[in-house]
C-alpha cells in the first residue's frame, strides 16, 4: 500500500506541474527589443494589431551629386533609397516573426569592419494589411549618422501595433554599411524625407495597386528623427537653416550652393510649408551648437514638437544645442524630455549581443547604449511619451493627462508611471507666442 500511496503521490504532483506550472513556462517568451519590462509605463504596452513589415526601394531621380561637385557645379544622379515599412496586418498564427539582418562598424574599414548580426522583432514578413478599417496616420522615421532603418524597431512596431504606417528610411551616404562624407547627410536629409513622405502617399492611393493602397492617411503625418535624422524632420517641419550653414557647407564643397534651398532666408524654401504634417517627434537633434540653427530660422517651426534630449549629451549638446533649440522654437507648441546624466543614445534598440564582444571596439556598444541608464527603459519610456503625443496630434486621443505633468519627476510619480519607477525625469511644456 505504501508503493501505491507513493505512486499516486507522484502523480498527482506531476498533475499539478501539467496544469498550473507549464502554462506558466508557454507563457513566458524572452524579452525582444520593445518589449514591456514590470515597471514600464501605461502606454509602453504595445497595441491590439498585429504588424506586418516589408521592405521596399525607391529611387528620387535627377538629385544633386553633392559627393562629385567641384568648382561650384553639381552633377546630378539617381538616388536610391530604402524603405522599411510597418503596418497594421491581419493576424496569422502560422507566420513567423520576422528576423532583422543588420551590422555593426562604419564603411567596413580595417578599424570598424562590418560585422552582420540579426535579431527578432515581433512584426510579421509580409503579412497582409489590414484594409477593412478606413486609414492610419503615416510616420516617417529618420535615422542618425551613422545608422539605419532598423535603428528604432522597438518604437517603429510599437506605433504600428497602435494603428499607424511607419516608413522608416536607409539614408544613402549614411548607414553603416555606405557611411560617406558628411556633405551629403547635410543636404539629403530633408529631402530624402520630404520625398519618402510623397512616395507613400502615393503607395496609399487607391488606384496605386499596391497592398497598401487606401490605408494611409497621408494627410495626416508624424515625423521623428534622431540625431541627424532630428536636423532633418526639425527642417522639413519649418526650421530652415541659417546663413552660417550656407557657409560652412560651401567651404565643404567647394562653392556649393545646393544646401540653399533647406535655407530660412530662401524665399523657396517658405513655400515647402507642408500642411500634412501635424506632429514631429525630435531625438537629440544635431545642429544648434555648430549655427545650423539662428532665431529667426527657429521662428518657422510652427509644428507640434516633442523633443528628447539627454542633460549630458556630448555630440549634440544640451544647453547650447537641444535645450536651445526648444527654447528658440517660440512659434510652436512644444515639449522637452529630459533624461538626467544621459548622453545621446536617447533614441536606438538596446546594444545587440555581438557589441558585447571582447576585443571589438567599444563604439560598436557606444553606437546605442547610453552610460546612466538601461535601454530598455528608455525604450520603453519613450514610447509611451511618443504614442501619447501622436495620439493626441494624429488621432484626436485623449491622452493630455501623460504629458499635464510636474516638471520635475522626482517630485511626484507622474501620471501613467508605476510608484516610484519616473525618477531622473524633467518635461516642460511651452506654449506658441503666435
Amino acid at each position: 500500500m505504501k508503493k501505491i500511496y507513493i505512486f499516486k503521490s507522484q502523480f498527482i504532483t506531476a498533475i499539478i506541474l501539467l496544469f498550473f506550472i507549464a502554462p506558466i513556462q508557454t507563457r513566458s517568451q524572452e524579452f525582444l527589443y520593445g518589449d514591456a519590462l514590470p515597471d514600464a509605463p501605461e502606454l509602453a504596452q504595445r497595441g491590439d494589431y498585429s504588424v506586418g513589415v516589408r521592405t521596399l526601394s525607391f529611387i528620387n531621380s535627377d538629385q544633386i551629386d553633392i559627393l562629385n561637385s567641384k568648382d561650384g557645379k553639381d552633377p546630378v544622379y539617381d538616388r536610391p533609397l530604402k524603405i522599411e515599412i510597418w503596418y497594421p496586418a491581419e493576424s496569422d498564427q502560422n507566420s513567423t516573426p520576422v528576423i532583422y539582418d543588420e551590422v555593426m562598424g562604419t564603411r567596413g574599414d580595417s578599424l570598424r569592419p562590418l560585422i552582420p548580426f540579426n535579431f527578432k522583432g515581433r512584426a510579421f514578413r509580409d503579412a497582409k494589411p489590414i484594409t477593412n478599417e478606413g486609414k492610419f496616420p503615416l510616420i516617417i522615421v529618420s535615422h542618425g549618422y551613422v545608422g539605419s532603418r532598423f535603428l528604432m524597431t522597438y518604437l517603429t512596431e510599437n506605433l504600428a501595433s497602435k494603428g499607424y504606417v511607419v516608413a522608416a528610411i536607409d539614408h544613402t551616404d549614411s548607414t553603416f554599411k555606405d557611411a560617406n562624407a558628411f556633405q551629403s547627410t547635410l543636404l539629403n536629409r530633408p529631402k530624402d524625407i520630404r520625398f519618402v513622405l510623397n512616395e507613400m502617399e502615393l503607395l496609399g492611393k487607391a488606384n496605386s495597386e499596391d497592398a497598401l493602397q487606401g490605408i494611409i492617411d497621408a494627410d495626416n503625418v508624424g515625423l521623428i528623427g534622431y540625431s541627424m535624422g532630428g536636423y532633418g524632420v526639425l527642417n522639413v517641419g519649418g526650421a530652415g537653416y541659417s546663413d552660417n550653414l550656407t557657409a560652412f557647407f560651401g567651404q565643404m564643397t567647394g562653392g556649393s550652393a545646393a544646401i540653399n534651398e533647406h535655407n530660412a532666408n530662401n524665399p523657396e524654401y517658405l513655400k515647402k510649408t507642408d500642411k500634412r504634417i501635424k506632429a514631429i517627434v525630435a531625438f537629440a537633434p544635431w545642429g544648434m551648437e555648430r549655427g545650423v540653427w539662428d532665431k529667426d530660422g527657429l521662428k518657422g517651426l510652427k509644428t507640434p514638437t516633442f523633443f528628447v534630449a539627454g542633460s549630458q549629451d556630448d555630440i549634440s549638446g544640451y544647453e547650447n544645442g537641444i535645450k536651445a533649440i526648444y527654447e528658440g522654437s517660440v512659434n510652436a507648441d512644444r515639449y522637452l524630455l529630459t533624461y538626467e546624466n544621459a548622453r545621446h543614445n536617447v533614441a536606438p534598440n538596446p546594444p545587440p549581443a555581438n557589441a558585447l564582444a571582447p576585443g571589438l571596439h567599444i563604439d560598436e556598444y557606444y553606437r546605442y547604449a547610453e552610460p546612466s541608464w538601461d535601454e530598455r527603459k528608455l525604450n520603453n519610456i519613450n514610447q509611451h511619451f511618443v504614442t501619447a503625443f501622436l495620439g493626441i496630434h494624429l488621432k484626436g486621443e485623449d491622452f493630455i493627462k501623460y504629458l499635464e505633468l510636474q516638471e520635475n519627476s522626482n517630485e511626484k510619480d507622474w501620471t501613467g508611471f508605476k510608484p516610484r519607477s519616473s525618477t531622473g525625469m524633467d518635461l516642460r511644456h511651452s506654449l506658441p507666442l503666435n
